[in-house]
């Protein structure tokens, strides 16, 4: 069996689970394929210094022979990765190491006791679509991965003014949204920055997308579900030349002239995720849901 490890940091307290995993490997004859990066940043510990196992830092180096890939972060660890992983099918296990964890439900305790389950792969595999962006204008445009598993969203850049978003749905004109930006979000991405902008909670599940904007001009503009199935076509007018386009965890300028066709991904990313910790039980722990505040 071939795996791949990755990460973006690394606290000195995660070293244990580490050996662990590494341990376990060593003795059922799995090979371990390290991220470049992260690979320096374990070797920076002296507990760490003499790993030496074989290097990957380009998602054309993850061939579908890989069996697993193992995430030690958070969920922005996770985002990070697919840009590594794309439509490879290469199921990844989110080992906990940071905040919240809507994504990498493993905990580093939980993880260390589920590894023969994990490697057997009988825990769930959970499917979760993604969104792609096409831009409009092409030949000016650094190459860059645009598929984003969380949401997509456009920005107002370099000014405090609202900018205007035009918004088509399958060609036909839905609205212009008169503020900060907007949000178009996976079920994935629905507990992230759409949440905090008061869009719905959407399960994996489900095959929609929202779309929320930031910030609204218009006290009647709100959040809006549509199928997965349908494209969304944009047009930015600003008072400055650019705005700014996040993927997830990456953030380029655009030029207003350069509109966005956004639609659904034609590959899945898979999530290797205990039995036990369900999407819904997930929502209750991570936002405290019955949680009496008052005491």
């Amino acid at each position: 069996m071939k795996i791949a490890l990755y990460g973006q940091k690394f606290g000195k307290k995660n070293i244990p689970y580490l050996n662990q995993f590494i341990g376990y490997a060593s003795n059922n004859s799995i090979d371990i394929y390290i991220e470049k990066s992260f690979l320096n940043i374990l070797n920076s510990f002296e507990e760490l210094k003499n790993l030496n196992f074989p290097v990957f830092s380009h998602h054309k180096e993850l061939t579908k022979d890989f069996s697993l890939m193992f995430t030690f972060g958070g969920d922005g660890t996770i985002l990070s990765a697919i840009t590594l992983i794309r439509d490879s099918g290469i199921p990844i296990v989110g080992v906990n190491t940071g905040n919240l964890g809507f994504l990498a439900t493993f905990n580093k305790d939980v993880f260390v006791k589920k590894i023969d389950q994990i490697f057997n792969k009988k825990l769930l595999l959970m499917q979760r679509s993604l969104l792609c962006v096409e831009t409009s204008i092409k030949k000016n445009n650094k190459k860059f991965f645009n598929f984003a598993l969380n949401e997509i969203v456009i920005l107002r850049k370099e000014t405090v003014s609202m900018i205007t978003i035009d918004a088509y749905i399958d060609n036909e004109f839905l609205t212009s949204y008169w503020a900060d930006g907007l949000i178009i979000s996976t079920p994935t991405g629905s507990t992230g920055y759409s949440l905090s902008c008061g869009g719905p909670i959407i399960s994996p599940d489900n095959k929609n997308f929202v779309l929320t904007p930031i910030s609204p001009h218009n006290l009647f503009s709100r959040p809006l579900i549509i199928s997965d199935q349908q494209n969304v076509h944009l047009k930015i007018h600003s008072r400055v030349k650019y705005y700014s386009l996040s993927m997830d965890t990456r953030l380029i300028s655009m030029n207003q002239e350069n509109e966005l066709y956004i639609k659904k991904a034609p590959f899945y990313i898979y999530l290797l995720q205990e039995g036990g910790n369900t999407y819904y039980k997930t929502l209750r722990e991570k936002l405290l849901w019955g949680i009496d505040q008052r005491n």
